[in-house]
């Protein structure tokens, strides 16, 4: 797939409570121009709002300048709709088909995570490589896949979902002794999915099933990094249960490289201890570290956005 790293892009990323607007005039560098509340009811308000961005920042750039967006939710190759449940707007809408149509330039979309994992594959830690895995361990756990620069959309937009699924254990081995984990009930309708183990708060309803204590997730990981054996003992077991997955999906996958983003991507001693974890558990032996924070852990969709704008 060709890329125009010279194309003025605007870019979006558009979540449940605020859409980020900015510009790219070069790959890899984004400047954020504004933010804006989102409009997640009306489909028609929604237009209004990225009608007016365009309005406000688009003089000094051509008036059929793209716009590429990052988005909560899967995004259909098929249909071109946006499975969101927190933006009720796009229900029924092909977002990149009527956008394009509506603001009289060619719009892009593309899930937040595949973002990310656009962004790290092109311009950030996994840069050049031929299979990238993205990875978010944020509130949730969420994943995107990129081979030879190209985003992986598969059927619904559905690729790297690796949170989703049962594949979270019920017994582990730590310290030789059996630790029972439940497998939770998830939003999406399933039972025993990672997501519910696996992101921030994830990790607060492990802590509170291993030790009956609700704590909040920077409360957990403060504990563990000051040696206390009950966050000690929960993230001995989010580990594993997250690893297991993670392995499996390299061995299918064989990725280069695996870069996470999220909030818990800043635990570097967190993240350390996932990659042993995972690198100790795959067919391949990988002498370097393998998961690793990305670059682009808090800017990814934007990024993203910007190299979906420049791909043709």
């Amino acid at each position: 797939m060709m890329v125009n790293t010279g194309t003025v892009v605007f870019c979006a990323d558009i979540g449940g409570s605020f859409i980020k607007f900015g510009i790219s005039r070069q790959q890899g560098d984004v400047t954020v121009l504004t933010k804006v509340a989102t409009p997640t009811q009306s489909w028609d308000e929604f237009v209004l709002a990225l009608q007016v961005l365009l309005s406000e920042h688009g003089s000094e750039v051509p008036e059929d300048t793209p716009l590429a967006i990052s988005t909560a939710g899967l995004v259909s190759p098929q249909s071109g709709e946006v499975m969101a449940s927190n933006i009720p707007a796009f229900a029924g809408h092909n977002l990149a088909a009527e956008l394009t149509q509506l603001l009289k330039r060619k719009v892009s979309v593309a899930n937040d995570a595949d973002c990310f994992a656009l962004a790290e594959a092109h311009v950030g830690e996994a840069m050049g490589m031929p299979v990238v895995i993205g990875i978010i361990l944020g509130t949730g756990v969420g994943g995107g896949l990129v081979f030879n620069g190209q985003l992986v959309r598969g059927h619904g937009g559905v690729t790297g979902e690796w949170g989703h699924g049962a594949i979270t254990r019920t017994e582990l081995v730590i310290d030789n002794e059996l630790v029972k984990v439940p497998r939770l009930p998830c939003g999406c309708g399933q039972t025993g999915c990672l997501d519910m183990l696996g992101g921030a708060r994830g990790i607060e309803r492990l802590h509170f099933e291993l030790h009956q204590q609700k704590l909040d997730s920077h409360d957990i990981i403060a504990g563990w990094e000051e040696g206390n054996l009950q966050a000690a003992l929960t993230f001995k077991a989010w580990v594993l249960l997250v690893g297991e997955p993670l392995a499996l999906m390299v061995n299918i996958l064989g990725p280069t490289k695996i870069v996470v983003g999220g909030g818990l991507a800043t635990v570097i001693p967190l993240i350390a201890a996932l990659d042993q974890q995972v690198r100790g558990a795959t067919l391949h032996h990988y002498p370097a570290p393998l998961v690793v924070p990305g670059k682009y852990v808090n800017q990814g969709g934007l990024v993203g956005a910007s190299v979906l704008g420049r791909q043709h």
